[in-house]
């Protein structure tokens, strides 16, 4: 019967440590990656979004420009 005094446990304690350290290197190294990829699309995506409703704003302050001119005295041509 092996005990914990013997050196092939510990070996194995220590290979079995190092895999699991050298796995978990790895695991938060690709879940960095993944989480920086996304944010870096979403961040693409929201200023997309944010350009187009910046038109759209523009568009409606255009409009309601026109309807206070026609309404409240400046004549038209």
């Amino acid at each position: 019967m092996l005990t914990l005094n013997e050196p092939q446990i510990w070996t194995i304690i220590g290979v079995f440590a190092s895999a699991l350290f050298g796995m978990l290197g790895f695991l938060m190294t690709s879940f960095t990656r993944a989480i920086k990829t996304e944010l870096s699309s979403l961040r693409s995506e929201m200023n997309v979004r944010f350009d187009a409703l910046t038109g759209r704003l523009e568009h409606i302050d255009r409009d309601v420009q026109f309807l206070m001119k026609r309404e409240f005295g400046e004549s038209q041509p």
